[in-house]
């Protein structure tokens, strides 16, 4: 499962401060699949997060719906937007982007 791995990688400590942030937010829901961790609420998917040789990435499901204003977005597919995070998790920057994805669900 990718969860083990996740937490047995070298980036462990940043992918646990990813997962309480995540989990910390209202209303969500961690789902550990095979081969992601995935975090939803009752209106859908938000996001998921995985550890990567750098650090962690962010896939934000509905990404491509966001406004980028940093530029640190990467994906050119019809939907999802990752956002790196190399070392050290900034909070200020996560949470503007997971309050647009919340935001995303809400109005569908």
């Amino acid at each position: 499962m990718q969860f083990d791995k996740d937490i047995e990688s070298e980036f462990k400590d940043l992918f646990l401060k990813a997962r309480s942030l995540l989990l910390s937010t209202e209303g969500i829901i961690e789902t550990k699949k095979e081969r992601i961790t995935t975090y939803s609420n009752k209106k859908g998917g938000i996001c998921h997060i995985r550890t990567m040789p750098y650090g962690i990435d962010f896939g934000f499901l509905k990404g491509a719906k966001m406004e980028d204003k940093h530029n640190l977005l990467t994906g050119k597919g019809k939907i999802l937007r990752v956002l790196p995070q190399k070392e050290k998790l900034d909070v200020d920057i996560v949470q503007y982007y997971l309050n647009q994805a919340i935001e995303i669900n809400r109005n569908k």
